[in-house]
């Protein structure tokens, strides 16, 4: 594997390549390594380093003109996001959250994976825009081959639940490789396997896709390094695997041959900006909370020789989405930290900023339990203990004591007092072409127009957050469980109140379809006219089911892959 920096190369150099892969996160990363045993020349090009800086993490920097729009949403949004991003900032990215190194976004998430339904691939009367140009058979073998990538088990844990308009889902989680305590960071893979016919350019961002004069073909990109250092990158095929966000201003901004924008000339591409419509819709307290946990918890499951963990949630079923007219959506439950949690106390003593140093003290010295074990796993993660030993305590862990390593997983090794357990909603959002990116008027320091969030919430997916709110709190009551404790617009069926943050799954904005006058790409990803060029990742989505899209994004990056070999490898 060859790593540079443009910053290091001659200014307006001209790089030559078979295929150029713009963006280094899971999808473009994925391509490549599916590609390189081709032996043909291929060319990564990543904005970004191998981790995230403050500088580079300014270039994400959009304009927002639809949701988020009141106080609590930013609030909401600061809490979930921040906790999460090192160097994001609402800010910055009042919607979505993308990050600029290699890996991309796999440098935040939580490893969190599932497959789409069926249903998610149908025309749905009741979703407008709804369906794809492929269904859920023609790609199961490409999602089987997406889970070994992201190392998960394709062998998931019975149901344990079904009830009127509810079912088992299960969600799972990425496991790294290299530290067996984090889920799967892309970049830190990449480094450790170094693949061979894999060249990364870093600190390269594309400013500029080219087209051949009479616009009928892909003939370039050019990108900047942050230093000013500019390249041109002439390639046979493209990929553009940026983000959701960054794909569609890349396209509408390359207007020099085609005015709208490359792709662009039905007006189709930017719009059906779509996200997951997330929201809190109850709790139970801690004193309620036990049997919920056990019955909804993490789930260990034996694959290869490997434990692999699942998060046990309610969806919707099929049949109450086509009765009702919902879309799909599904709940999970989370803990929730005690206001007195003796980890966030020695944090703060630590750091010199407690505003009680004599409660914290006593909360630290009440908590001593907590801090042990906290110490004990950070032994588990430190590099210099044996990955032998390691391989064996976590496995042994994942089957005995699941919801204890997850636990561990999401709080990075360090156990914390819990208040109580809340019930989260995703529901997926309803295409609208109103929804969009567009181009604004301010430039970054590149001259490209920053990218314009119209991200808009409607009334189908409100009603459908207040329907799942209701559904679980007559499910688990009829279950003999506790029953929760729901938020007040849920008791008083007021949706127009419910606090709706983006999930930063931004999709949709290059959808697949059959005509370019409906979608930006066909079945096999191509851009609609353009023979060589490509584009990669959930932009490319025409619905967004609920599930966490990574998974999916593998498997279309895996059958993207397969078709681009076939023209690679030929004449």
């Amino acid at each position: 594997m060859k790593i540079e920096y443009l910053a290091d190369l001659e200014d307006n150099s001209v790089i030559a390549a078979d295929l150029v892969i713009v963006g280094a996160g899971p999808a473009g990363l994925t391509i490549a390594a599916q590609c390189a045993a081709s032996g043909r020349r291929i060319l990564i090009v990543e904005s970004g380093l191998e981790r995230e800086n403050s500088e580079h993490s300014a270039l994400n920097e959009i304009e927002s003109a639809g949701e988020p729009r009141t106080e609590a949403q930013f609030r909401k949004r600061k809490e979930f996001h921040g906790s999460q991003a090192e160097f994001w900032s609402h800010d910055v990215q009042p919607f979505g959250v993308r990050c600029r190194a290699l890996g991309g976004s796999t440098h935040a998430w939580a490893g969190k994976s599932a497959p789409f339904d069926t249903i998610d691939f149908e025309p749905r009367p009741w979703v407008p825009y709804s369906g794809w140009p492929v269904d859920r058979r023609q790609i199961d073998a490409s999602i089987v081959r997406a889970m070994e990538v992201l190392n998960l088990s394709p062998k998931a844990p019975p149901g344990r639940f079904a009830t009127e308009g509810l079912q088992s889902f299960y969600w799972q989680f990425a496991r790294s490789r290299i530290d067996r305590l984090d889920v799967m960071r892309f970049g830190r893979e990449l480094l450790a396997q170094r693949p061979e016919n894999t060249h990364v350019l870093l600190d390269a961002s594309a400013t500029h896709i080219g087209l051949s004069a009479d616009g009928s073909r892909f003939s370039y990109v050019d990108v900047a390094s942050i230093n000013g250092k500019r390249a041109r990158i002439e390639a046979q095929m493209c990929v553009l695997a940026a983000s959701g966000i960054e794909n569609a201003q890349l396209l509408l901004a390359s207007n020099d041959v085609h005015a709208r924008g490359i792709g662009n000339q039905y007006d189709v591409v930017g719009r059906y900006l779509m996200d997951h419509a997330a929201a809190r819709v109850g709790r139970f307290s801690s004193e309620r909370m036990t049997s919920v946990a056990k019955r909804f918890g993490f789930f260990g499951v034996s694959h290869k020789g490997r434990a692999h963990m699942f998060m046990h949630g309610l969806a919707l079923t099929p049949e109450i989405q086509e009765r009702e007219g919902l879309l799909n959506a599904a709940v999970y439950f989370a803990t929730e930290r005690a206001p007195d949690d003796p980890w966030d106390a020695l944090k703060k003593l630590l750091r010199r900023r407690s505003t009680n140093p004599g409660r914290d003290l006593l909360t630290v010295a009440a908590g001593s339990g907590f801090i042990a074990r906290g110490i004990g796993m950070r032994i588990l993660s430190d590099e210099r203990t044996p990955k032998i030993f390691k391989d064996v305590v976590v496995n042994t862990a994942i089957r005995l004591s699941p919801n204890m390593v997850a636990d561990e997983f999401q709080s990075r090794g360090l156990p914390h007092k819990l208040a109580g357990l809340r019930i989260e909603a995703i529901c997926e959002q309803a295409p609208d072409p109103n929804s969009r990116i567009s181009l604004s008027s301010r430039r970054d320091r590149f001259g490209v127009p920053l990218a314009r969030a119209e991200w808009r919430l409607n009334d189908s997916e409100r009603h459908t957050l207040l329907r799942i709110a209701e559904l679980s709190r007559t499910a688990l009551t009829s279950a003999a469980l506790p029953t929760p404790t729901l938020e007040d617009w849920a008791v008083e069926r007021r949706p127009q109140d419910i606090v709706i943050i983006d999930m930063a799954h931004t999709l949709g904005t290059t959808r697949m379809s059959a005509s370019p006058r409906t979608g930006v790409v066909d079945e096999n990803c191509r851009v609609h006219g353009l023979p060589n060029l490509y584009v990669a990742g959930g932009s490319v989505f025409p619905t967004s089911g609920h599930a966490n899209p990574t998974l999916m994004i593998l498997a279309f990056a895996i059958r993207l892959a397969d078709h681009l070999n076939s023209e690679l490898t030929g004449p």
